[in-house]
């Protein structure tokens, strides 16, 4: 086992494969972000260790039933010539989830801004159980996509389960940050919410064997957020210059 650990060719199959787990969980912290501000702040930073503790459990799972896994991928029935299998169904109803959470989130918050809406037609505050057992399903969904790739890149199961557990250790120290961030600034909530959709849009492609690689989707979002960190930047100069200007005029 040491011997194996020391070797060169292993060492670099597990960074990469953990940076890879890193990367595809990106979309996971954004919804467990998005999905635990809803709660009040004293039970957040239990809903972040519960919610990426459950999505290590399932990739541990899913990773030591590969029979299983390889059978997802068999054809269950056909619909207009569209061969599903299971690995298809779950793709598919996870991505029709997250397109109406990520929707419904929106609405929400646009609507939340507008003064003129009804006090009635806000969103309540969400049940802890409620925001669990949601980051919950999707966990299985996004746990599906990380261990078939898991599967692809690395040879030993060892390797695999080395990898996942790093990776959703470096997420559990940046997943507070984040939703922090995110918190704080409702544009980038809005940025976040947009960005889960087209992961769900992507989802559901995907079960219908139509791959899109999410690295369009990540540049995107990256873009996206940069542009937006400027224009974060540009208000906030604009406000201390705002203040700035009376002090100035009275001396």
């Amino acid at each position: 086992m040491l011997g194996q650990l020391l070797n060169p060719e292993i060492l670099v199959s597990l960074a990469a494969l953990a940076a890879l787990e890193i990367v595809l969980g990106i979309d996971n912290i954004v919804f467990i972000a998005i999905m635990v501000q809803r709660l009040p702040e004293a039970t957040r930073k239990v809903a972040y260790r519960l919610g990426l503790g459950a999505a290590l459990s399932t990739r541990l799972l899913l990773l030591f039933t590969l029979k299983w896994i390889v059978g997802l991928t068999t054809p269950l029935f056909t619909i207009l010539r569209q061969e599903i299998s299971g690995r298809d169904m779950v793709l598919l109803l996870g991505g029709a989830f997250l397109i109406f959470k990520s929707s419904t989130e929106i609405f929400h918050k646009v609507e939340s801004q507008d003064e003129e809406v009804r006090s009635e037609d806000r969103p309540k505050p969400a049940s802890f159980t409620g925001v669990i057992v949601q980051i919950m399903i999707i966990d299985i969904v996004f746990s599906l996509d990380s261990v078939i790739t898991a599967v692809g890149i690395a040879q030993q199961l060892w390797v695999m389960a080395t990898a996942m557990v790093l990776a959703v250790l470096v997420m559990m120290l940046f997943a507070q940050a984040v939703g922090d961030f995110v918190t704080r600034h409702p544009s980038m909530q809005i940025l976040a919410l947009s960005f889960l959709l087209l992961i769900g849009v992507l989802l559901v492609a995907e079960g219908f064997d139509q791959h899109v690689s999410k690295g369009y989707i990540y540049f995107a979002m990256g873009f996206s957020i940069l542009v937006e960190l400027a224009n974060m930047r540009r208000r906030a100069k604009a406000k201390a210059e705002g203040r700035v200007a009376p002090s100035v005029r009275g001396s």
